[in-house]
């Protein structure tokens, strides 16, 4: 028999952990370096230790370039259908719902009219967490449509990518939008009102064979993927090591394919000056 009783519950020794809230911290891919989300918010979400860009999703990239309350959005109620019922490894229409609920987008670009320091614009964002920002008929409907806005309203346009191509659920509907939205682009060029396209992580398959490169200016994020097909299918097809950074912003730059490449934080105010140099 004990000589002692304990009147009083166990001391707990180790302190509980507090536990921190979802969302708070992220993870830079570039370096691995943890950054709390507000300052990732300040630093226009880039690593303020190795420079990369997070991918970001449409709204917030409309808050970085557009005039606070500036934007009002166009064709908000637009949304695809399963017109082909095409499945994979879930029916295409399903597929859609999930994207809607999760994003609270309808589908995977946002257009609109708003304003960058003042200057009136017609300006599109691409968004990847919709099916991968992929373009289908919705897609190439409202970059048609904002185009003509643009045309009518006499307005320069600029459009935000983030896209992995053409949506394959759609099939040939989908290939469709790269004709429709480059034959767009020749009018407004026929009307002397400039397009500014930029090209973020990733940009590539239809949306890089259309409107994405057909800018008057063509601008890049720093290490972002531009390109048709992926690196690993064209090494795949070649059978040959390619170049470092190949595809990468910087190399895009080196080899014509982009004007520039302009740091997150100074896209604005870069795309102000063009504007007042081309424009005003």
């Amino acid at each position: 028999m004990a000589w002692f009783r304990r009147s009083k519950a166990s001391i707990e020794t180790v302190p509980q952990r507090k536990e921190t809230p979802d969302g708070m911290w992220s993870k830079c891919d570039g370096c691995g370096e943890i950054i709390h989300r507000k300052q990732l918010e300040l630093q226009f979400f880039t690593c303020i230790k190795c420079n990369y860009h997070f991918r970001i999703g449409s709204k917030e990239y409309l808050t970085i370039l557009v005039d606070e309350g500036s934007f009002k959005e166009m064709d908000r109620k637009m949304r695809s259908t399963d017109m082909l019922d095409f499945k994979d490894t879930k029916q295409y229409r399903d597929r859609i719902k999930d994207s809607i609920r999760k994003t609270g987008l309808n589908d995977a670009v946002r257009t609109g009219l708003g304003k960058i320091n003042g200057i009136e614009v017609v300006v599109g964002a691409m968004d990847f967490s919709f099916i991968g920002g992929s373009m289908g008929s919705v897609v190439g409907e409202k970059v048609a449509r904002a185009i003509d806005k643009a045309r009518k309203s006499k307005r320069p346009l600029i459009i935000v990518s983030s896209s992995g191509g053409a949506r394959m659920m759609e099939g040939a509907l989908s290939l469709m939008q790269l004709a429709k939205t480059s034959a767009r682009l020749a009018q407004l060029s026929d009307a002397e009102i400039p397009y500014i396209s930029v090209m973020t992580d990733p940009t590539t398959g239809g949306v890089t064979a259309s409107y994405a490169m057909l800018g008057d200016i063509n601008i890049a994020e720093p290490g972002a993927l531009i390109g048709f097909a992926g690196p690993r299918v064209i090494k795949q097809t070649i059978g040959k090591d390619l170049p470092e950074g190949f595809q990468r912003a910087e190399f895009q730059l080196e080899h014509g394919f982009v004007d520039m490449v302009v740091h997150r934080k100074e896209m604005k105010e870069t795309i102000t000056k063009l504007l007042r140099l081309i424009w005003e």
